[in-house]
């Protein structure tokens, strides 16, 4: 499937910024087999002092702005063209808990796609010991790894609420899963802890979603959304897999990539600091349209 997408990110200062520095990852990537950039172009108004972009440890497009010159605003624009492959899900060759164990541990690459950078810890999420115990609970009945993180997938799905005032982008995983609610990145953030918690090798994805509008109705723009699901490492036959916990469903051809990381903090969209007082309102506008 092909697919233009056009994203446009909107900061209105209180008060004029003097100065700035940013790291903004937005831009989708080649994933091979998966998706292919055709083309991608990323612009800033005001444009900034300095540009520069490269990639970073986990394969993600990032780019670098400095500003110099006073502004009250900010946008970020991105125009890209992605074909993504319809491709179906693998069949489950994953091993059980314990033989997924022995093959980490027989696993000797730190590459960037090596499991071993996504069993600890990372800097948005911790293991919960009431989560690793949900999880446990949930897939008390599974025989392999991509049993179980489906299972955990759908049991997301299940048991919490979408709610998006309930969280903000600095709430924490035990803090949605004792809410039980929150948005795509908490329920992603809940999954890897989870998955974490009992072994498995789980990471963080950013992307665009695609949604259809209802039979009959139009499609509104900039009715599409940034979204967050999960990664998780099924085994060395079969690799990385990817799990929506927000729709119940392992990603397909509606899922385009930004990139990934460990957690949020490793592809969030935009990140850095300003020399400004006050606060800001942003604004977020994303189309992805099926090119036929």
């Amino acid at each position: 499937m092909l697919y233009d997408i056009r994203l446009e990110l909107t900061y209105d200062y209180d008060a004029t910024v003097h100065g700035g520095r940013h790291l903004i990852r937005v831009a989708p990537i080649t994933v091979p087999g998966v998706q292919r950039v055709v083309a991608s172009s990323l612009s800033f108004e005001p444009r900034p002092q300095r540009e520069s972009t490269f990639t970073d440890f986990f394969g993600n497009s990032a780019t670098a702005v400095t500003y110099v010159e006073p502004h009250d605003r900010l946008d970020v624009r991105l125009t890209a063209r992605v074909q993504v492959e319809d491709i179906h899900p693998p069949a489950d060759l994953s091993p059980s808990l314990q033989g997924l164990n022995r093959e980490v541990s027989r696993y000797w690459s730190v590459e960037p796609d090596s499991p071993h950078h996504f069993l600890a810890a990372s800097p948005r999420v911790q293991t919960v010991p009431a989560i690793t115990d949900y999880v446990e609970a949930v897939i008390a009945d599974t025989q392999s790894v991509m049993a179980a993180a489906t299972a955990l997938c759908m049991a997301i799905h299940r048991d919490f609420a979408y709610d998006p005032k309930a969280t903000d982008v600095e709430t924490k995983p035990a803090e949605a899963f004792a809410l039980r609610k929150g948005v795509c990145q908490d329920f992603a953030h809940v999954m890897i802890a989870g998955l974490r918690g009992v072994g498995i090798p789980a990471g963080y994805v950013s992307g665009f979603l695609r949604t259809n509008p209802p039979k009959g109705k139009p499609r509104l723009e900039g009715a599409d959304a940034m979204h967050a699901w999960v990664r998780a490492w099924c085994g060395q036959h079969i690799g990385w897999v990817e799990f929506d916990p927000t729709n119940a469903m392992i990603a397909g051809p509606d899922h385009i990539s930004i990139g990934h990381g460990r957690d949020y903090a490793d592809i969030s969209p935009i990140v850095g600091v300003l020399k400004t007082h006050g606060s800001h309102e942003t604004k977020q506008s994303v189309d992805v349209l099926r090119v036929e």
